[in-house]
């Protein structure tokens, strides 16, 4: 796997020379002035930050500016920096903290997230680490999915544990639970379903499954992963807020972050939502999977730029 930060220099390009190239270039100048506070918060806001979370986070930092009397811009942009690490870290901890036999993790998204393929990328990471894993194919509704998923898992070369199209997405995750006892499997990742006739009906089908998972391991789910389209900006934020009420979230895959000029809705999940970012993928290769770091993150929208400015 390369590097994180190799990883997010490369993956956050269109980022970095968007918004985040706009908002370094208000540090070349050698005093910060109301036009320079007004500047920031609306390219915050463009960049998909949010009006809540980029309110308070100007507020906070005009407050220090005053207490300490900071009057050089470039002591504003590493106050920034240090303020948007913070605002991360705050809610960040590692995905699977814990030691187990079975790891159960739950797996959810709306269609088009990238939620698939995102699947067989965390199938890889476990792999690479040593472990062994097992797909459920719990996405009953779709033949399509079934079928993604199996070709997904001869690709990382993981077994999928699937039914026929239409069957109860409960069974499945019972079955694939029962295989993974009997195999000693490590980690179990359950693909679910983005879509059905009505979202309130997708989401009791969600609950029903982490009910089955809950009877047959000890308080699994032990993950349940969020993943997130990052081109789709605050409509993502509206998502997770959803999911995150009706079957209790624990955490974020940000999906095709290099793909997008925005990258502020990171902010705005651990602001608003208070759920830690697990992963980010900056590419359609197995690969392209990266272990979110705050610190490595947010250096990785200035850096460049910062370069260039100086």
């Amino acid at each position: 796997m390369v590097t994180r930060s190799k990883n997010f220099r490369s993956g956050l390009a269109k980022t970095r020379r968007s918004f985040f190239a706009k908002i370094a270039g208000l540090f070349r100048g050698n005093q910060i002035t109301d036009e320079t506070w007004e500047e920031l918060e609306m390219l915050l806001i463009q960049a998909d930050m949010g009006v809540d979370t980029t309110l308070e986070l100007i507020e906070t930092m005009r407050e220090e500016v005053t207490r300490r009397g900071l009057k050089d811009s470039a002591q504003m942009e590493s106050l920034l920096k240090d303020h948007l690490v913070a605002l991360l870290e705050q809610v960040s901890r590692p995905y699977l903290p814990d030691e187990r036999m079975l790891h159960v993790v739950l797996v959810v998204g709306v269609n088009g997230s990238g939620k698939t393929t995102t699947i067989a990328k965390l199938a890889k990471f476990h792999r690479d680490r040593g472990e062994k894993v097992l797909l459920a194919a719990a996405d009953t509704f779709r033949a399509a999915a079934i079928d993604q998923l199996k070709v997904w898992g001869q690709r990382v070369g993981v077994d999928v544990v699937a039914h026929q199209p239409g069957a109860d997405p409960g069974a499945v995750v019972f079955d694939a639970i029962r295989a993974s006892q009997s195999r000693g499997i490590q980690v179990l990742l359950i693909d679910t379903a983005g879509r059905l006739h009505t979202k309130h009906n997708l989401m009791q089908e969600l609950r029903k499954i982490k009910g089955v998972a809950q009877k047959q391991v000890h308080q699994a789910p032990h993950e349940t992963v969020l993943v997130l389209d990052a081109t789709t900006g605050q409509n993502a934020l509206v998502q997770a807020r959803k999911f995150s009420e009706e079957v209790g979230v624990t955490g974020i895959v940000l999906a095709k972050l290099d793909s997008t000029a925005k990258g502020g809705m990171v902010f705005a999940i651990a602001q608003e939502l208070k759920l830690p970012i697990f992963f980010v993928t900056v590419g359609e290769g197995l690969d392209q999977l990266v272990v979110f770091d705050p610190r490595a993150f947010v250096e990785g929208l200035f850096e460049e730029n910062s370069r260039r400015l100086r």
